[in-house]
């Protein structure tokens, strides 16, 4: 017969053991199932044309490591790695391997945007002042004077929270930029200041460069929408997005800072030099929680991470039974918003123009007509990418998504003399895609 210490073992065992296999479960779930490519209307011998393409950067010294993943109905079909995620240690990249996302942070905030829409905390035609007062009083630059001093007019009309969410309202960045409202920026320096707070009452001094409405610049719109995510919902950027998005996803290894403990599996950046790529500094700050966290390009993260941030959106705001938006609010993510009389091929950042058949909905692009950009991707398929080289799309037509890390800046302007890895390995994937009524 059992003594009472020996049954209290026992029970502490069996709750142990319960524990156990409950968090094995949780981290089953936090996984997303392979499946073999046939069975999902892909080739196995033509996806083998997406793994020579990717491994002939790396030959060439163009990039030192690429992880790739490509999912179709929710499953796994094709990961690889390839090089190494540093070329002095040759320690090879890993699916794991911890990389700087950059401006794929945008359309994360744009998610943590969408959610306290659902809560009714704003709307796409209110004027940007009713949520930060510090705008009421924006101007727009009008040219130079013979002075030499700005020339400022006020707006025709004050910019919405749907032109901030589609980079139509007026800002810029700054960094991408020569004009006169550039260098303001340059000068300026809003993303040095302790705090958000600081960073939007700086923000409130510096011009529109355009007339809201009439123009498309890649700007500082997402750091300002995680300036609101703060406001909104009284909680710092990194909590909202580690509690509400993170964590219920499973994106363990994705913040503003990398723990000290994971600083091994930081892949090294990059950029372009005479003989070929050189090493950056890594951020000496890189274990710290950032004062100013930027919605805009802050995030640290990995592949499978950013497939569970990327498959929740595919699946119309729902992920492993943890829903984070109703599918109409993602419908709304990936419409166009930016006006016909824009798309004229005068805007854009990189190698995407705002013209007929690219458009951009809520901190993301989109191909409202693939066929009109050369492209065999599916209608509605809406991507990003950061200065680091990371890159995604999801296919709303085809129900793709795919996930490219790389970490080699774009260096010579946006992208510069950096190869334009994201649509080749579109077209490498498409052309695998075989039977797509499977």
């Amino acid at each position: 017969m059992q003594t009472r210490s020996a049954r209290t073992h026992a029970l502490l065992a069996f709750f142990i053991a319960l524990l156990a296999t409950a968090s094995s479960a949780h981290a089953r779930d936090a996984r997303i199932a392979p499946a073999k490519p046939e069975a999902v209307g892909f080739s196995s011998e033509r996806l083998q044309r997406l793994e020579k393409g990717m491994q002939s950067y790396v030959d060439q010294k163009q990039l030192a490591g690429i992880v790739t993943v490509l999912a179709r109905h929710g499953k796994v079909v094709h990961e690889k790695t390839y090089g190494v995620m540093d070329l002095e240690s040759k320690a090879p990249i890993k699916t794991d391997s911890i990389v700087r996302i950059f401006s794929m942070t945008k359309p994360i905030t744009g998610v943590a945007m969408m959610m306290l829409y659902e809560e009714g905390k704003w709307r796409l035609t209110d004027p940007i002042a009713r949520h930060i007062p510090e705008f009421k009083d924006l101007k727009v630059f009008a040219g130079m004077g013979a002075d030499g001093k700005p020339i400022l007019e006020a707006p025709k009309h004050a910019p919405t929270m749907g032109e901030l969410m589609s980079h139509t309202a007026g800002f810029t960045y700054g960094a991408f930029g020569s004009t006169p409202v550039d260098k303001m920026y340059q000068a300026a320096n809003p993303f040095a200041e302790p705090n958000l707070q600081a960073f939007i009452n700086k923000m409130a001094q510096l011009p529109l460069l355009y007339q809201p409405g009439e123009g498309w610049v890649y700007s500082v719109s997402v750091d300002i929408q995680g300036y609101l995510v703060e406001k909104l919902s009284g909680q710092s950027l990194g909590t909202f997005m580690r509690e509400r998005i993170f964590n219920p996803l499973g994106m363990k290894d994705t913040g503003f800072s990398v723990p000290a403990d994971n600083l091994t599996r930081v892949a090294t950046i990059y950029s372009g030099g005479p003989n070929g790529i050189v090493p950056q500094p890594r951020d000496p700050n890189i274990s710290k929680e950032p004062g100013l966290p930027q919605g805009g390009g802050g995030l640290y993260g990995t592949a499978p991470d950013y497939l569970r941030f990327v498959q929740m959106l595919a699946n119309g705001g729902e992920l492993n039974g943890q829903r984070l938006l109703a599918p109409s609010s993602v419908e709304l993510m990936y419409a166009n918003r930016v006006p016909d009389a824009v798309r004229t091929g005068k805007f854009g950042i990189g190698n995407y123009r705002q013209q007929p058949g690219l458009g951009f909905g809520i901190d993301v692009a989109v191909f409202d007509d693939p066929a009109k950009m050369g492209s065999t991707a599916g209608k509605g398929t809406y991507f990003w990418d950061g200065v680091a080289g990371t890159w995604f799309w999801v296919d709303p037509t085809n129900d793709i998504v795919f996930v490219g890390i790389i970490q080699r800046m774009m260096t010579g302007g946006p992208m510069g003399s950096m190869p334009n890895i994201e649509d080749y390995s579109r077209q490498l994937v498409y052309q695998a895609l075989i039977d797509p009524s499977k």
